[in-house]
């Protein structure tokens, strides 16, 4: 039922292409809800490089995609068919298929101001899609009742699809808590909210396909990206390279 994976500094990522990872889903739907879906970068690879229990969470999803293009880079020396899938990209190709097979869509995490854009927004763009229902994150760790209780407010809406915009890594931790407890797929998306939203500005294409989305994003917000990148691509670069 899984995608195959490829290897990348030690972590398993899928070698799908998007065509690959949406007959993946719907060929499996039913046995896929209450499981989740990461949508993996190079910040993420590196972290569940370095964090054996988040290594067991990219692990352990259903799909973990290629979302950086340098891990469709490296993954096509074994899979040549393997391509970017990115989380707006994804979310996009979902939502024209929830207009044939009348999916449910619920939104989780965000702020209520951006989650309420990004609702706005998708009833104008997709006027079809049925929004189950949407709460914004609290911006803290959740309790174990908590949880339990956020559970069953997002179960109580019958949804197909649970789209979690937490920031990685703390979206794929909060679905594999959340596994077989919440009864839709689970798709950590993080900043794909703004995207669609136009909240945060998409980089161009040329760009993604260069593999200079990173210094897009660097450029609209250095503060918060400049530490990232400049520790987590270094540390890939180093792992690729000595094949650690």
């Amino acid at each position: 039922m899984n995608s195959k994976r490829v290897n990348i500094i030690g972590v398993p990522i899928s070698a799908v292409n998007m065509n690959d990872c949406i007959d993946n889903i719907f060929e499996n739907i039913e046995a896929v809800k209450g499981n989740y879906i990461c949508v993996s970068n190079v910040h993420t690879t590196v972290t569940a490089h370095d964090d054996p229990q988040y290594h067991k969470v990219q692990s352990e999803s259903f799909m973990s995609l290629p979302d950086g293009k340098p891990l469709s880079i490296i993954g096509k020396k074994s899979f040549p068919n393997m391509e970017r899938v990115t989380g707006p990209d994804l979310m996009r190709e979902i939502f024209v298929e929830s207009k044939k097979r009348n999916l449910r869509h619920f939104f989780y995490g965000n702020t209520k101001e951006n989650l309420e854009k990004l609702i706005q927004v998708l009833k104008r763009d997709y006027p079809y899609l049925s929004i189950s229902g949407y709460e914004a994150s609290v911006f803290r760790d959740m309790s174990a009742e908590e949880e339990t209780d956020l559970a069953k407010r997002i179960n109580s809406t019958k949804p197909d699809f649970v789209w979690v915009a937490l920031g990685a890594p703390r979206q794929e931790c909060f679905c594999y808590r959340m596994k077989n407890r919440i009864n839709g797929v689970m798709v950590g998306v993080g900043g794909a909210f703004n995207v669609l939203a136009g909240i945060v500005p998409e980089a161009p294409k040329w760009m993604q396909n260069l593999s200079l989305e990173w210094l897009y994003r660097l450029l609209q917000e250095p503060k918060r990206l400049f530490k990232r990148y400049a520790i987590t691509n270094t540390k890939f670069l180093w792992y690729v390279i000595t094949k650690k």
